[in-house]
């Protein structure tokens, strides 16, 4: 078998570090059964799951190490997913995770960005040990933190094993919340909602866009009464003037301009799990291309969450907004919005559901989603946006911020 690492049991046993998982291990035991459901539906005998978001579903496993290789090994009639990576994150996964010592596997950093050597050797000599030198391994291939470089390497080493895409297995399970987990996301959107209110305070003209951004850290992490904020899977993005014609600007050293609007979509964390919201703050006097755009968004909001409850698909929502916008004078082309939860950069989206004309997928009373119908014209833009719960009846904001322009 392959090395699980610097410490043995014995030494282990003598530290008595106790795990620190959010749920309990039946939850994370009936996760894995899911899983495994659909890996024997689709005759997966092993599955990687690198997606550090379906990781930390599946085992609690939390640190900043997804910069090298790492991933949970889920076998089909496994009791527990097996961690693998790198040999001094071990300790980190003993912190976390609700699997016992013989459930760790670590490389050591001879692998570690030493080519020829890679961790996908150690990993190969796991999976043999594992299958005895058969079957057919799933991948996630279209996660951000399972390289080619890895997938080759293991490939190359353990060529006596059958490969198959098996990209969103874990994330579709992910689409119904637990009871536990909406109560962690509406902590989310209590943070999120301190965090535009901070915003609102200290924006103004002249006040650099930088600046604005560093009074939102102080408040996503500083946290509210009774919670704390992890780090957002997407930093801030504060675009202002021109710049906010384009959805996915950051900031600098900008000042805020007369007569201009900076949109600011934020996202409370708490505990990985993410209240994304966006609002737009305007210095000045609005123009009437601003109301009207404020007036259409504010109804075309309105109108998705009218139409999004059980039994209704996500193009329902999608339709919703594009009728009401129209009617309005707008056309918003592409996605509205998107499946939310666990989070880890560079992404706070499941990769699932997305709230579009073309999506079929069904509601469900747990589902989550960034409601998202920004508007991004020629030369300014425009976001207001909600999260949202579906319920047994309907769907429910999982923040409490006022739905309209602010003006500073």
């Amino acid at each position: 078998m392959a090395e699980r690492g610097e410490l043995t049991c014995a030494e282990y046993d003598r530290i008595k570090i106790m795990p620190t998982p959010l749920f309990s291990p039946p939850t994370y035991r009936r996760r894995l059964r899911a899983v495994q459901a659909e890996m024997q539906r689709r005759g997966v005998d092993i599955l990687l799951v690198a997606d550090p978001a379906n990781m930390y579903y599946l085992s609690a496993y939390d640190g900043w190490s997804f910069y090298v290789p790492q991933c949970l090994i889920v076998l089909a009639k496994g009791e527990a997913p097996l961690w693998w990576g790198r040999g001094i994150d071990l300790a980190g996964a003993r912190r976390t995770v609700w699997m016992e010592e013989d459930a760790l596997f670590g490389y050591s950093d001879d692998y570690v960005h030493n080519p020829p050597h890679h961790p996908g050797e150690h990993l190969a000599q796991t999976l043999t040990d594992l299958s005895n030198g058969r079957g057919t391994v799933g991948y996630e291939s279209e996660t951000f933190y399972f390289t080619p470089a890895l997938l080759h390497s293991v490939q190359a080493n353990a060529p006596q094993l059958s490969w198959q895409d098996a990209d969103g297995l874990v994330n579709w399970q992910r689409a119904v919340k637990e009871e536990e987990e909406i109560a962690h996301m509406r902590q989310a959107g209590r943070l999120v909602a301190a965090m535009h209110d901070t915003a609102l305070a200290v924006a103004a003209v002249g006040v650099q866009k930088h600046k604005i951004a560093a009074a939102v850290y102080q408040t996503a992490i500083a946290g509210v009464p009774d919670i704390y904020g992890d780090y957002a899977a997407i930093v801030p993005m504060l675009p202002a003037g021109a710049d906010a014609a384009a959805p996915h600007l950051t900031w600098d050293d900008t000042p805020l301009a007369e007569n201009s609007g900076m949109f600011l979509e934020l996202a409370g964390c708490y505990r990985r799990y993410h209240c994304p919201l966006a609002r737009t703050i305007f210095c000045g006097t609005p123009p009437s291309k601003w109301r009207a755009a404020e007036a259409a968004l504010i109804e075309g909001i309105a109108a998705c969450m009218a139409a999004a409850k059980p039994q209704a698909v996500c193009g329902d929502v999608a339709r919703a907004l594009t009728r009401t916008l129209k009617k309005q004078g707008f056309d918003k082309q592409g996605r509205c919005g998107y499946s939310i939860g666990i989070g880890y950069p560079p992404d706070w989206g499941e990769r699932t559901m997305s709230l579009r004309p073309q999506d079929e997928t069904p509601l469900q009373a747990g589902m989550t989603f960034h409601l998202m119908p920004g508007l991004w014209l020629e030369d300014w833009g425009i976001e207001i946006t909600e999260s949202i719960v579906i319920t047994k009846t309907g769907c429910e904001a999982l923040a409490n911020v006022e739905r309209r322009l602010f003006v500073v």
